[in-house]
């Protein structure tokens, strides 16, 4: 009787079928965007061979114009409900057009163009594929609140989300390479394949782990601790690469990539705050206003994706390490990049559907009136934990993915000149180690306990049951 009065008030219990089908649409996603956020640069200056400044401008040109696009998808999604889902619907409208998208983005017929056609078509394909993403990922995200208000449902969801999110990552960092070298018939680089990918080990034993965890150290304590485990790594790797060779000490090399990316885990995790977030905008406005936050927490991502995927080539470039003239780290076949590229979009659309017709939405609401630019700026002024939160996704995302692009060279770096080994160390280990710390500072800072968003939640159903 408890549980089905708590389950009328929103506070349901999920079976593992919906835990799963849910997260499916984070594996789905992240076959395309990690292919993009490790691999775009890299394809564009090795294999296009388009100039370094180019691309950095490109891609903060494309992420900045996606930082506007998101707050209009978000706002779009809040003010309307489909027959087929308040959210799970663009799961199906926007993954047919983004799977398309992101088979384009790597035609192998680009490499014979001219130099400007090449510009040209790097500029429209992945600016199209980026607006496409959002249309799929807000409202994506926002599923999450809509499905219950128990926070050990909201984070075994998360834990569930996440641990499918790393499988993809997992998959297209070590898959890439690997299947770039399957297509051209030549020898597996493991070492690399395993450098790139081994970071994500660790998800697949703390994600699953975060309910214990999190009871034994509480939330602050479990991310500080991730955070230390993952300075240590850094540190280890950068006194490898700076005062021995990388190949002879390939053991150490992998342990200490572990242990950062137990640190990066953290940005994992920030996904869990996104619905604390918005149970308290609800608690003050009434209204849960679950894609708005989600958009907004997606331009907070964005921004840390874009600062890094412009300041990584631009600086690079500036130090001296051309990726065009230096050896590539990854073959350089155009159809190989196409024919993984292809693979992993339509493999991520199968999951999409499984996802949309795995998500149950038993919390939705659509505001009486539409919600405007200027409401969503005054809800993101107003609420102090939702400044905090996207701070955080800012900085934990740009230490993510400033040297994601990098990562295939560190393993190869006695192959480099000294600037380029520089170079390659600044970016795989010293600022994401910086960015760690300030990580640690904002969530700090951050107010909302266990407890208060329990008291919240109950004051909510409260006061819905006067209504």
């Amino acid at each position: 009787m408890t549980t089905s009065l708590n389950e009328t008030n929103g506070f349901y219990k999920l079976s593992w079928a919906q835990r799963i089908g849910f997260g499916s649409g984070d594996l789905a996603q992240n076959l395309i965007f990690q292919t993009v956020a490790t691999y775009l640069m890299i394809y564009l200056t090795t294999v296009l061979k388009i100039n370094l400044a180019f691309v950095s401008g490109l891609i903060l040109t494309v992420r900045l114009i996606d930082c506007f696009w998101s707050p209009v998808v978000g706002r779009y999604i809040d003010n309307r409900n489909p027959k087929l889902g308040k959210y799970r619907a663009y799961l199906l409208y926007g993954g047919i057009p983004l799977t398309v998208a992101a088979c384009l983005l790597m035609l192998p017929q680009a490499a014979e163009w001219s130099m400007p056609m090449k510009m040209v078509y790097a500029a429209v394909s992945y600016t199209v594929l980026s607006m496409i993403y959002s249309v799929v990922n807000i409202p994506y995200g926002s599923i999450m609140a809509s499905m219950t208000r128990d926070n050990d449902e909201v984070l075994i969801l998360t834990s569930t989300r996440m641990v499918c999110a790393n499988i993809g990552q997992i998959v297209v960092q070590a898959g890439f390479p690997i299947g770039l070298a399957m297509c051209i018939h030549s020898a597996i680089d493991w070492n690399q394949a395993t450098f790139m990918a081994i970071g994500t080990i660790p998800a697949f034993i703390i994600l699953p782990s975060m309910p214990a965890l999190k009871k034994w150290l509480g939330k602050k304590g479990l991310y500080y601790t991730l955070l230390s485990i993952g300075l240590i790594g850094f540190a280890i790797l950068f006194i490898i690469g700076k005062f021995f060779d990388v190949a002879s000490a390939n053991a150490l090399v992998q342990i200490a990539k572990v242990m950062t990316g137990v640190g990066l885990l953290v940005g994992s995790l920030m996904w869990a705050l996104v619905p604390e977030v918005i149970t308290e905008a609800e608690y003050r406005t009434g209204n849960r206003p679950a894609a708005t936050v989600n958009a907004l927490a997606g331009v907070a991502f964005k921004a840390g994706f874009s600062i890094a995927g412009w300041i990584t080539p631009l600086v690079m470039g500036w130090i001296g390490f051309n990726f065009v003239s230096e050896e590539s780290a990854l073959p350089t076949d155009p159809m190989a990049w196409f024919t993984v590229t292809a693979v992993f979009a339509l493999v991520g659309f199968v999951l999409l559907m499984l996802c949309f017709m795995g998500s149950k939405e038993n919390i939705t609401t659509t505001p009486e009136k539409p919600v405007t630019y200027g409401e969503m700026w005054q809800e993101f002024k107003a609420n102090k934990c939702l400044q905090l939160v996207l701070s955080i996704f800012v900085v934990v995302f740009l230490a993510s993915f400033i040297s994601a692009p990098v990562n295939a060279y560190y393993v190869k770096l006695a192959n480099y000149s000294d600037i380029a080994q520089n170079a390659i160390l600044m970016f795989t280990t010293v600022i994401p180690a910086i960015l760690l710390l300030v990580v640690g500072y904002l969530i700090y800072k951050y107010p909302l306990t266990d407890e208060k968003l329990d008291e919240i939640n109950r004051e909510i159903e409260a006061r819905n049951s006067h209504e």
